[in-house]
């Protein structure tokens, strides 16, 4: 069923040119929903049809509106006549940003205009996106299970990054806002882990440039870090739940599967993929040469708490009172690896 059945109500997507925000906007046309999103050039709409088209949904029916989380202009527009929000947009950057604030300021205030607007247009919920970045990064997490529970401490600098704090601080200041300004409007809150799976073109996140660096032989060697996968389509999956589910208002869910070391990332690629991941290394990086590197790559710099550490999270919540589901972490893997490789996007 697609959008042209129009069974169903209105559904606005922030930020639509984005990695999960593709796959939510598949999902709900696919379901049955009608569809607006927004961007912050229209120019994006093209690509993003073509897109969601490559994987055989038919976008003919999607609305854009053009918003900018750094601006009001446009959030009333495009939050008009919808019966629910699901607030994705958010900057995910390659490398950290010189200052804090140009993270913080389009999440936490660029949430904040989107959580207004919807409350002034009468939507019935919002489903916010956040991260485990806003659970796992404080003292103790290390070794343990995170859960819904947990809070990162964002004036941890030493043990997070730029990204992992301004997720921190934007789902507080939702939170906060809902509680003394929401009125009727629900919110609910989704947490992924790290999130791979297929891409649908060359606007895909800073979490899949890991897979297409250990393609392309840009990793020589590999770091003991670790992350906490989970599939983009099981993202999105998990989203829609959040949204249609009467008793998720005002909770939080964590989205993850396993957690996996790099190098059984890259053993799950070379395993798969044959001649495709030829490229990807199998030697192991000492942690002294992994700083040594962070001295030159900002991206491997931005990183380095990181080394050694095991931030494990627990989905029990969303798999118990939302029957959510997850796909093989291996198959999430070799889904990126593939549409990376069958997009030219990596070489092999």
């Amino acid at each position: 069923m697609t959008a042209s059945a129009g069974r169903r109500g209105l559904v606005l997507v922030t930020g639509g040119s984005g990695y999960i925000a593709g796959f939510c906007i598949a999902a709900l046309l696919e379901a049955g929903w009608r569809v607006r999103t927004t961007l912050r050039r229209l120019e994006k709409a093209a690509p993003l049809r073509a897109g969601l088209g490559r994987i055989g949904v038919d976008a003919a029916e999607l609305d854009f509106f053009a918003a900018d989380l750094n601006h009001g202009e446009g959030w009333a527009g495009a939050a008009a006549g919808a019966d629910f929000v699901l607030h994705v947009a958010a900057p995910v950057p390659a490398v950290d940003p010189k200052s804090d604030d140009e993270l913080i300021r389009p999440m936490r205030d660029g949430a904040l205009r989107v959580l207004k607007a919807a409350r002034d247009a009468g939507v019935k919920r919002v489903v916010m996106t956040s991260s485990v970045s806003a659970i796992v990064y404080r003292d103790g997490a290390d070794g343990v299970v995170s859960t819904e529970a947990e809070w990162s401490d964002e004036a941890n600098r030493a043990g997070s990054a730029p990204y992992d704090r301004a997720k921190t601080i934007a789902e507080r200041a939702a939170w906060a806002w809902h509680s003394a300004e929401g009125g009727r409007l629900e919110l609910v809150m989704v947490n992924p882990s790290f999130v791979l799976g297929p891409v649908l073109g060359a606007d895909f996140s800073a979490s899949v440039e890991l897979v297409k660096r250990l393609l392309d032989g840009s990793v020589p060697a590999l770091p003991r870090v670790g992350v906490t996968l989970v599939d983009v389509r099981d993202v999105a999956a998990l989203h829609l739940l959040a949204m249609t589910t009467p008793s998720a208002a005002g909770q939080r869910y964590i989205g993850a599967g396993e957690f996996f070391w790099i190098k059984d990332i890259a053993r799950v690629l070379r395993d798969g993929l044959g001649d495709g991941a030829r490229r990807v290394p199998t030697r192991l990086a000492p942690d002294w040469a992994v700083r040594l590197a962070g001295l030159v790559d900002p991206i491997v710099r931005s990183r380095l708490f990181e080394l050694g550490k095991e931030r494990r999270v627990s989905s029990a919540k969303a798999r118990s009172s939302l029957g959510w589901t997850t796909r093989p972490s291996e198959e999430t893997i070799l889904d990126a690896g593939r549409s990376l490789l069958e997009l030219g996007l990596a070489r092999s």
